[in-house]
């Protein structure tokens, strides 16, 4: 099978079913990732040597498969090392870089040991399930940018509880804003690894989907800045009755007794990354660097807008959820959401659904403002 994306063809095997199992060397559905991931490579490559004399030059595909990403790396510029422990998989990567022109290093070897031995400007991790047995590697070998992908949403959601809670060292509860909470459970157990070695893993680009969660962190290095990143950590009480949540910062909870509005039972998440997912300024550059010969090019840049106006609130709302609790109709969103602003609350869009918002309004306030 052939494949075009961007500006390389890659020969990948037959697959019985194209994105599901551990033995995948390519899943289509994740080429909106790619493509994306092409775009905040070079934005941040062009961001860095703008004012730093050391340039943003290597690249490492920690788990290639067939080596697509590694490959689009070096199409676009970058000194690509592209690893794997399958010998099959490295036959791949070789060939599809000589069938591109393109250089590249191909190693054959466990991505663990790799990035215990050697640094790269930039790691790509994208492992079949969760990324946390990679996890501290992946923060030493990454020098300036970590990109991390996780497919395990049914754990990082809450949906499969114990699983979540092994992996990721965190209680994750499986609430409307699932999405979310994937992604803030993910970053939370990033950040607390990163902290360990004295490095402050800070997110410039976040994004979730019904497939995986996506994260960028760009490193800062010292035992204060470190420090400075476990204070965006905390929880959330959620209550499955009324649908208020409340948050709360650090890494012992102290939930309320009850919820405060309606009296029933809180849930608690955490700990989890409540600080921003995104800096606006960068997915400006992201946006310039989605080329038309992507796959997904319309797609990446809704997503980028929807984005960059995305309030910094640690949940979202969906109004249709609260609207079914509150026995009413829902409304158009942008009438719902100009409700709330004409009622002097903060209101945007979110990339995790068409009904999705967020506010700096609770529930009470929400279903007054909207009323």
């Amino acid at each position: 099978m052939r494949e075009r994306e961007g500006r390389v063809t890659v020969e990948i095997p037959e697959q019985a079913e194209e994105g599901v199992g551990d033995d995948v060397f390519f899943n289509p559905v994740q080429e909106l990732n790619r493509d994306l991931t092409v775009a905040t490579i070079r934005a941040y490559r062009e961001r860095i040597d703008a004012h730093d004399a050391h340039p943003v030059e290597t690249y490492l595909d920690a788990t290639a498969a067939s080596g697509i990403r590694g490959v689009r790396a070096a199409a676009n510029g970058f000194e690509a090392t592209l690893c794997d422990v399958d010998a099959n998989a490295v036959e791949r990567c070789r060939a599809n870089l000589e069938a591109n022109e393109l250089d590249g290093e191909v190693i054959h070897r466990n991505a663990n040991a790799l990035m215990h031995e050697r640094q790269f400007d930039v790691v790509d991790l994208d492992p079949f399930g969760t990324p946390i047995p990679f996890a501290d590697a992946a923060v030493q070998a990454a020098s300036r940018l970590l990109c991390v992908t996780a497919t395990d949403l049914a754990p990082l959601c809450g949906a499969h509880f114990q699983s979540g809670v092994r992996s990721y060292g965190a209680v994750p509860r499986n609430t409307e804003y699932h999405g979310e909470m994937g992604v803030r459970i993910l970053l939370g157990a990033l950040v607390r690894t990163a902290a360990r070695y004295d490095i402050a893993a800070e997110p410039i680009f976040i994004h979730a989907s019904d497939h995986y969660v996506r994260t960028s962190l760009e490193f800062d290095y010292g035992a204060q800045v470190a420090d400075d990143a476990l204070e965006e950590l905390g929880h959330i009480h959620h209550c499955q009755h009324c649908l208020h949540r409340l948050t709360e910062r650090g890494l012992i909870a102290n939930p309320p007794e009850a919820c405060p509005h309606c009296g029933e039972h809180l849930q608690t998440a955490g700990p989890l990354w409540l600080g921003r997912t995104h800096e606006t300024a960068f997915l400006d550059r992201v946006g310039d660097h989605v080329e038309d010969d992507m796959g997904t090019a319309e797609d990446a840049r809704e997503l980028v807008e929807t984005l960059s106006s995305e309030l910094d609130e640690p949940t979202h709302y969906d109004q249709h959820r609260l609207c079914k609790r509150w026995e009413r109709s829902a409304m158009a969103m942008d009438d719902f959401l100009d409700a709330l602003r004409e009622a002097g609350y903060a209101a945007s869009r979110t990339h995790y659904g068409g009904t999705t918002f967020k506010t700096d309004a609770d529930v009470v306030e929400i279903r007054k403002a909207t009323a």
